[in-house]
């Protein structure tokens, strides 16, 4: 038996990068994964390279910036099954700039998409995640831990995103509902392919992190005892390169 067999799990910011692996890790551990972003056909496409099995992959498009999008998000959740196991808040936008002239448009850009709108979809999740003994996974980053120069007001939402972890388990706990933080350094995905591009760095995939490095952590930890939690994570590439 696989160790998330018959789950349910909802995975946002699907279409690409670590959600699309993360995506991958927990199908093949059995789970039916709910796959969600902004490009439905960015979607259908992770779809369709899932691992083969019995389990059900259903792509639904929502912007998370958008409230009447978490609102039909919801209910189309609520018309697929009646419990779910497992929400990863994988989606989010990052800007970079100095904070001495950045305009604060950026920082509310980034609140409504790194914050507001995953706390939105959490809140309304949080019936069915009860009924089983659930679990939210938060994927942060590694400024979600220490700020660094030109990325203040995307360092600052991180902060805040796990400011929700934390204040979610104390929470919940009591419930029977484990969450966790994920801090990855520099990762193989396209936002940090334009990191690099911006900073005038070289683009050396293969030595950063990969995004199914990250996954293999998480399904990992999804697929503990229930004698034990993990809370924090924080994963790096082995070499150095920036």
């Amino acid at each position: 038996m696989k160790a998330l067999a018959k789950q349910w799990a909802l995975v946002t910011g699907a279409s690409g990068g670590i959600g699309t692996a993360i995506s991958q890790a927990l199908a093949r551990e059995g789970a039916n994964v709910i796959l969600v972003g902004r490009d439905r056909a960015k979607l259908d496409a992770v779809v369709r390279g899932l691992p083969n099995g019995s389990q059900t992959a259903i792509a639904i498009a929502c912007d998370l910036t958008k409230v009447e999008d978490i609102d039909s998000l919801v209910d189309q959740v609520a018309a697929i099954d009646e419990r779910l196991d497992t929400l990863v808040h994988c989606a989010g936008v990052v800007e970079h700039g100095l904070l001495a002239g950045t305009p604060l448009g950026s920082l509310d850009r980034q609140y409504q998409a790194n914050v507001r709108g995953p706390l939105l979809l959490t809140q309304q999740l949080l019936p069915k995640l009860r009924s089983p003994q659930g679990q939210i996974v938060f994927i942060n980053s590694s400024v979600g831990l220490k700020a660094r120069a030109n990325a203040g007001h995307f360092s600052a939402t991180q902060h805040a995103f796990k400011a929700l972890a934390d204040s979610l388990r104390d929470e919940l706990n009591g419930s029977g509902i484990r969450v966790m933080n994920v801090f990855p350094g520099r990762t193989a995905t396209s936002r940090i392919a334009k990191l690099h591009e911006l900073e005038g760095r070289p683009f050396q995939p293969e030595v950063l992190l990969q995004p199914e490095d990250v996954a293999s952590v998480v399904a990992n930890a999804l697929a503990l005892p229930w004698t034990a939690e993990v809370t924090d994570i924080s994963i790096r590439p082995m070499m150095k390169s920036y």
